[in-house]
C-alpha cells in the first residue's frame, strides 16, 4: 500500500527521496513520479514501478536555469527557448555533457531537462536537488491528474504520493535542441507556432 501525504508534509517527502524512494506529486502539467538524480538504485525502482522500457530515458527536473549548463550543451536557439519558456510546460532535449553518467540517460547521448512552473515542485527540487521525473502512470497507460488516478495505476509500486490534483491533463511540449536544427518531438500547450514565433 502506497502512503499518501499532504503537501505540508514536505520534509517527509524529501526524506523518502533522499533514501532513494519513488514519489508521485502534482505538477502544472500531469502528475509526475520521480526519484533523486544520480542514484542508479532509485532509477531502477522508478523504471520497475512504471514497467518502463530501458530504451526510454527519463527527464531531469531542475529548479533553476543556471543548473541546465551543468548537464547539457546549450546553443543559441536553445538559449532563446530556455529564456522564453522556462520555467514552464516545456522539456528540452540537449546533447548531454560528459559528466552525466550514461546510466542516468539510459545510454543516450542526449538528456531531457525541464524546469516546472509549480511552486511546490520547485520547493522540493531546491530541498533535494535535481530529480529524474516522468509521468505518474504505468507505461502505455493514460496520464494521471489526481491522487485517485495515480493509486489506480501505481498503488503498492511506489513509496509515496503527495495528495493533490494537477492544473492540466496535457504533458509538456518536448523539443529536441541537441542539434542546430531543432525538432518538436511532442506538442503540448506550447505549440509549434509559439516556438517558431519566439525563434524568428
Amino acid at each position: 500500500m502506497t502512503e499518501i501525504v499532504s503537501m505540508s508534509d514536505i520534509d517527509k517527502v524529501c526524506q523518502v527521496i533522499q533514501q532513494e524512494g519513488v514519489v508521485a506529486f502534482p505538477t502544472e502539467t500531469v502528475f509526475g513520479v520521480g526519484v533523486k538524480f544520480n542514484s542508479q538504485k532509485a532509477l531502477d525502482k522508478l523504471m520497475e514501478a512504471k514497467n518502463r522500457d530501458y530504451s526510454k530515458a527519463i527527464t531531469l527536473m531542475v529548479a533553476d536555469k543556471k543548473e541546465i549548463e551543468k548537464y547539457a550543451y546549450i546553443h543559441t536557439q536553445a538559449n532563446i527557448l530556455i529564456e522564453h519558456f522556462m520555467p514552464g510546460m516545456m522539456t528540452l532535449v540537449f546533447k548531454k555533457k560528459e559528466c552525466v553518467d550514461p546510466v542516468m540517460t539510459n545510454g543516450k547521448e542526449t538528456i531531457g531537462i525541464r524546469i516546472p512552473d509549480n511552486e511546490y515542485v520547485l520547493t522540493l527540487l531546491k530541498k533535494v536537488g535535481p530529480m529524474l521525473v516522468t509521468s505518474a502512470n504505468l507505461s502505455n497507460h493514460p496520464n494521471t491528474t489526481t491522487t485517485k488516478e495515480v493509486l489506480e495505476q501505481l498503488d503498492g509500486r511506489i513509496d509515496l504520493i503527495v495528495d493533490g490534483k494537477t492544473n492540466d491533463s496535457i504533458a509538456s511540449t518536448v523539443v529536441d535542441v541537441s542539434q542546430e536544427n531543432i525538432k518538436i518531438l511532442r506538442e503540448g500547450k506550447i505549440t509549434k507556432k509559439d516556438i517558431e514565433e519566439v525563434l524568428k
